[in-house]
């Protein structure tokens, strides 16, 4: 039996959320009505795994996750409201410890629980299993350092093209425990590397353009949201468009990267896969290198391994460090993993084939 802490401030919602976890016939399950009776909760019930509303009365949901994570760190996925602020909070939650999260699909008080129901259920079950992070000192010091890097002047044509020359793409595909994961990789990305990097993170439209401007703050490459039709630059950082997919294709010559509608094709979105595919019929594989990181499913899985088998390099992320073990796993049993390595040597070694050290 999985055991379910319950935290939101809708009565409403609590029983919603109950009577579906009941349905599923395997979980324990407690409700408390705010970040108070959350945090005491956690210590006496000990719960598997927590969802937590955001905006609550006497203890809000930020507030008691910095406290669960201090005294008792369990699996949490936020319950987050679709809209800009509602992801602001989103991504603070992730950064102080949590899984994932879930948006509701009609606002605070949502009557249409069924709308999320699979894919509530399904993060909740994967974030029991989860492996939660903790964030070092290490990679903050040296992003710093790479962020001083970029407002310097810009280096010489020579030094943007040192060791590689000629059109090249660095792929990373992530889902569940990406954001986290992501803000331990990016940043270590110098702003004069030469190949331009194309992130495809699940994530809904409401969010992707907060996150990349979240990762414009701490990168030394420039990080924006691909929300329309882009000519691919070195030293840029291209974060898909949620609620699209992102695919390459040339315009006069130049390789560019836009939003299409999602593609009924590939079961998760933005898909990495799509991506995957469109950079096979674009570019030499010889030219890529492909990274797929923490995620439920398999999306990515096949588009990289074939990219592997006509030339070019992947990087599947480890068990160790995944937070949850799904993605870079299907690309391992595909055979289509070069290396498998940590999160924390990921950065190390694209910045190795790429030519920068």
């Amino acid at each position: 039996m999985i055991k379910l802490l319950i935290v939101d401030d809708s009565a409403l919602m609590r029983r919603q959320l109950t009577l579906l976890f009941q349905a599923e016939g395997d979980f324990t399950l407690l409700q408390a009505r705010n970040g108070r009776e959350a945090v005491a909760a956690n210590r006496e019930f000990q719960p598997d795994v927590i969802t937590l509303d955001i905006n609550m009365p006497e203890m809000d949901g930020i507030t008691a996750l910095s406290l669960l994570m201090a005294e008792r760190p369990v699996p949490v996925v936020m319950v987050s409201s679709l809209t800009e602020k509602g992801a602001l909070a989103t991504f603070e939650a992730l950064n102080l410890g949590a899984v994932d999260y879930i948006t509701k699909p009609g606002g605070t008080i949502s009557l249409s629980i069924d709308e999320i129901k699979e894919d509530l259920v399904g993060k909740v079950r994967a974030a029991a299993k989860a492996r939660l992070k903790v964030r070092g000192s290490a990679v903050r010091g040296l992003a710093q350092r790479l962020r001083e890097d970029r407002a310097a002047t810009a280096p010489p044509p020579a030094a943007i093209h040192r060791g590689v020359g000629g059109e090249g793409l660095v792929l990373i595909g992530v889902s569940t425990g990406g954001p986290r994961t992501l803000e331990d990789i990016l940043p270590l990305l110098p702003a004069h590397s030469p190949w331009p990097v194309l992130v495809v993170q699940h994530m809904p439209a409401a969010f992707t353009r907060s996150f990349a401007e979240r990762l414009n703050q701490i990168c030394a490459m420039k990080v924006v949201e691909a929300a329309s039709p882009m000519p691919v630059e070195p030293g840029t950082i291209y974060i898909a468009k949620g609620g699209a997919d992102m695919i390459l294709a040339r315009r006069s010559g130049k390789l560019t990267v836009l939003p299409k509608p999602e593609n009924a094709q590939f079961l998760w979105h933005p898909s990495v896969d799509c991506l995957g595919q469109t950079v096979l019929e674009c570019c030499d594989p010889a030219r890529v290198i492909a990274v797929l990181l923490t995620g439920m499913g398999h999306d990515g899985a096949d588009s990289f391994a074939e990219i592997r088998k006509r030339g070019g390099r992947t990087i599947a992320e480890s068990e160790e460090s995944s937070v949850v073990f799904g993605m870079p796993a299907e690309l391992i049993k595909r055979g289509g993993a070069t290396v498998v390595l940590p999160s924390t040597k990921v950065a190390a070694q694209v910045n190795t084939w790429v030519g920068l050290s």
